[in-house]
């Protein structure tokens, strides 16, 4: 097996750019008093009203159990509002409360703020190639899977 010195090993750089980005959308959203998970959850919980939280661990990429928590916390500050499903009885519907909504909008601004400078690092054609190679990237290591 042949060794890889640390500088080429992409998989570090990636790693170091989500420390750095999920460092700084933590600080964004300091003022709303959310985490980067539950903002995310409360961002797809505005576009997806009602998902069940199987689904919505799935879209912010965490575990069942990890959401779980997130969501708890997020009840108990009277964010989200979690009821039976029509049909389902077993399945609970998650909803922004009205205050919930008011907090995913603070905290939105402030992570597409982040995103803006992000962005703003690199011209267009850098930015499309940029997301064509992760997305390369995520193709690779999926198969390596």
């Amino acid at each position: 097996m042949t060794s890889m010195p640390p500088e080429e090993r992409i998989g570090s750089h990636v790693k170091r750019t989500e420390q750095a980005l999920l460092a700084a959308k933590n600080a964004a959203l300091k003022p709303s008093a959310v985490t980067v998970p539950q903002y995310a959850a409360l961002l797809w919980l505005a576009e997806k009203p009602g998902i069940s939280a199987a689904a919505l661990a799935r879209l912010c990429g965490v575990t069942p159990p990890t959401m779980t928590t997130v969501l708890k916390n997020l009840q108990e500050r009277g964010l989200i509002e979690r009821s039976p499903h029509e049909w389902h009885r077993n399945v609970l519907e998650t909803r922004l409360t009205q205050e919930g909504r008011a907090v995913m909008e603070q905290a939105d601004a402030a992570a597409v703020a982040v995103e803006r400078a992000l962005v703003g690092e690199f011209s267009e054609e850098e930015r499309e190639l940029l997301v064509r190679l992760l997305g390369r990237c995520v193709q690779v290591l999926d198969t390596q899977r």
